[in-house]
């Protein structure tokens, strides 16, 4: 499969490319009200060639974060078997189509930056993580539906000083969301104390 470059599927752009890092955010369907995502949708200009450094998309993600981080919905990744689950579907293949590097499982949303390989497009991996886990967090909720939302953000990393700021605030989210004291203290993130190094 080769990578689409930038596309968009009538949500928001994406830029798919091997060997870029991305950052990845992508959230349970009922996260943001969806009266202010038809609302910010409407507001953009859906255009393949837009850039992720666009003001209108800059402001669209720190208006979805606000939301996300007010813990709106049912939150089922507050769940820690369904937390583990995704956080597993993010590891299960780490140095095989992609290297993770961070990611943050917070309970109505999930942050990942990777860097993207050769033949693995970034719609592909985004679609893996995200359909077995719907699949296996219904079963073990006993609910049926829709469970993550169908598109989800990324932004490629430009420099380092971006790959430090990225990485720093995905560590930070559930300290920004009053879920910890320090980022080493949330158990579904990449920070976390207890992670054994490899």
């Amino acid at each position: 499969m080769n990578p689409k470059g930038w596309h968009s599927r009538g949500y928001h752009p994406h830029l798919d490319s091997a060997g870029l890092t991305q950052s990845i955010s992508f959230r349970l369907a009922d996260s943001v009200p969806a009266h202010l995502i038809d609302r910010w949708r409407q507001e953009l200009t859906h255009n393949t060639a837009m850039q992720p450094t666009d003001a209108q998309q800059i402001a669209l993600l720190r208006r979805i974060a606000h939301y996300e981080d007010a813990g709106i919905g049912a939150c089922h990744l507050r769940d820690p078997y369904v937390a583990e689950l995704v956080e597993s579907e993010l590891l299960h293949f780490d140095n095989v189509r992609y290297r993770l590097l961070a990611w943050c499982v917070m309970p109505n949303h999930v942050h990942v930056l990777i860097e993207t390989r050769d033949d693995y497009p970034l719609s592909a991996i985004v679609r893996g993580w995200k359909s077995h886990s719907a699949r296996e967090a219904n079963r073990w909720l006993a609910r049926e539906g829709v469970f993550w939302m169908p598109d989800y953000f990324d932004r490629f990393i430009r420099d380092e000083r971006h790959y430090a700021a990225v990485r720093e605030y995905i560590h930070l989210n559930p300290v920004k969301a009053g879920l910890c004291a320090t980022p080493e203290d949330w158990r579904w993130s990449s920070a976390w104390a207890g992670r054994a190094v490899s």
